[in-house]
């Protein structure tokens, strides 16, 4: 049984460029030819190829891992015994490192970039990672999560502190609009809920209005999300959730 070059290159996950290198560097040398001339590749010359590519995972160059294969005295089981051991220490040291990197990430997920006190000072009571778990386990494998998560992370105590600064202009201003008896589908409600939007694009996640009317069920519908927004006046939260519905009607019509 022989193998085409692009076959074998398939089954390898290499380039046949790649194996057109090798035969010509004398490292894998097709043992046989097609009456074209054509590589063709015996089960011997695959095994060889999986020893070659062990040890070019390992970081060997090619022209010691062709002095290790070519060596006459070397068991081939000497061969599996060194590259299990090589493999296995790589495993441990690839395994503490994604341990430093799973830490890294999670210094810093939400802005942990901040000091303990920076972060009291940021956000008083408020712990900015009360609900980081739940919003993993919700958008954890969305592209919106991720970015909020790449822009987060980046974010200095000023950066926070002036995010919050908008957040409680927004509230008093909206709370101001409520009092006048602005019902939630006149202009000035809309561009209020506009603005929340925009407030959402620009410090976390692009966020279309069918997302942003998503997010403003869960205002109503999530208890915790309710007392923040009904915190800033009672029955704000129906209110924004209604203009944020009649807001997106009107951008889509």
């Amino acid at each position: 049984m022989s193998y085409s070059v692009g076959q074998v290159a398939g089954f390898a996950g290499v380039t046949v460029r790649t194996l057109h290198h090798y035969d010509d560097i004398g490292l894998l040398v097709p043992s046989e030819r097609s009456h074209a001339g054509h590589r063709r590749y015996s089960d011997a010359d695959l095994d060889r190829l999986q020893q070659i590519l062990f040890y070019r995972e390992l970081g060997f160059p090619l022209d010691e891992v062709a002095a290790l294969l070519d060596d006459p005295d070397a068991d081939p089981r000497a061969h599996l015994r060194r590259q299990h051991e090589l493999l296995t220490a790589r495993i441990e040291k690839l395994r503490k490192m994604a341990a430093a990197v799973e830490h890294a990430m999670e210094a810093r997920k939400m802005g942990i970039n901040l000091t303990p006190e920076e972060r009291f000072e940021v956000f008083g009571d408020k712990d900015p990672e009360q609900y980081a778990q739940e919003a993993e386990e919700r958008w954890g494998g969305t592209e919106a999560y991720a970015e909020s998560q790449r822009r987060a992370a980046s974010y200095t105590k000023e950066d926070w502190k002036r995010m919050q600064a908008e957040v409680a202009d927004w509230g008093e201003r909206y709370d101001a609009l409520m009092a006048a008896g602005e019902p939630p589908t006149g202009e000035r409600a809309m561009d209020m809920a506009e603005e929340h939007r925009q407030h959402i694009c620009s410090w976390f996640y692009e966020c279309p209005y069918d997302v942003h009317q998503g997010l403003a069920e869960m205002y109503v519908a999530d208890e915790r999300f309710k007392a923040f927004y009904d915190a800033m006046r009672p029955g704000l939260a129906e209110h924004l959730r209604d203009a944020i519905v009649a807001n997106a009607s009107r951008h889509s019509a």
